[in-house]
């Protein structure tokens, strides 16, 4: 077997529920996670500037760590540069993450539907798009949180979250419509299962919280499958499941919680 890594990039600590998942998936493979934490939020930058660093910096990620699959559990990142990544280096297979808009349209008994998720994604053409070709029939809400991913990343830095800042955040993706209600919220960030139970606990009533790590998981197991192994260089830490992080200066409670999921700060 290769020693080539399963790259996993992020905005921040969002996509570790990803890995997660891809560890119960693919026990026996390593992983580098990446978290843009330099630039975090993706949310407050402008699309051209996000997109040009997106870019340069996954480039340089490639020639370092030489991934053999290269995932992004960022919908915003994703939704604005998966293209421009495929273009600009074709030998890297690349997995992103996008609204999970065609299994809630699936899913949904009443036809009401919000999709949760950051400003950027919710601006995104990609995702209208999404809607028009998947849930056409549907009653599609989207509700852009600005403070949400924050909140996910200081409640597992430090294990606790405001519960009525989460209420106020979820609230609009709860609407009342013809006697039907909405029963399904897409969580189109991978920061948000982190809050998924306070989000239970505060929700008005009862939905089908849609969380895509599973099935981004499944799409990189399935990659790998149809791929060759290929020889290539090891990096200096062979061996270790790493995490990077772009400022260099993760904190105590960080290091603490990248422990907890079995990787070795770089």
């Amino acid at each position: 077997m290769t020693d080539r890594p399963i790259l996993m990039f992020d905005s921040g600590i969002g996509g570790l529920t990803v890995l997660r998942e891809a560890r119960v998936l693919m026990p026996d493979r390593r992983f580098v996670y990446v978290a843009d934490d330099a630039a975090f939020p993706y949310g407050d930058w402008e699309e051209a500037a996000l997109s040009a660093r997106i870019v340069e910096l996954c480039g340089s990620l490639i020639a370092r760590h030489d991934p053999e699959i290269f995932v992004i559990p960022c919908n915003t990142a994703s939704t604005l540069v998966l293209a421009d990544l495929r273009a600009a280096y074709p030998d890297t297979p690349f997995v992103g993450t996008v609204p999970a808009i065609k299994p809630a349209a699936e899913r949904t008994r009443s036809g009401l539907v919000s999709v949760l998720a950051t400003p950027g994604t919710v601006k995104r053409q990609y995702t209208r798009d999404l809607i028009a070709k998947w849930a056409s029939k549907c009653n599609v809400w989207l509700v852009g949180s600005t403070h949400l991913a924050a909140l996910a990343e200081a409640y597992m830095r430090h294990g606790f979250v405001d519960e009525e800042a989460v209420r106020a955040e979820i609230a609009p993706c709860f609407i009342e419509r013809d006697g039907g209600r909405t029963d399904i919220v897409v969580l189109a960030c991978t920061h948000y299962p982190f809050l998924v139970n306070r989000m239970r606990k505060t929700a008005p009533w009862p939905v089908d919280w849609l969380d895509p790590a599973e099935a981004i998981a499944r799409r990189a197991l399935s990659l790998l499958c149809e791929r060759a192994p290929v020889e290539g260089h090891a990096d200096a830490a062979q061996g270790l499941d790493l995490a990077v992080f772009t400022s260099g200066k993760p904190d105590f409670a960080i290091r603490r919680l990248m422990q907890g999921f079995g990787l070795t700060v770089a």
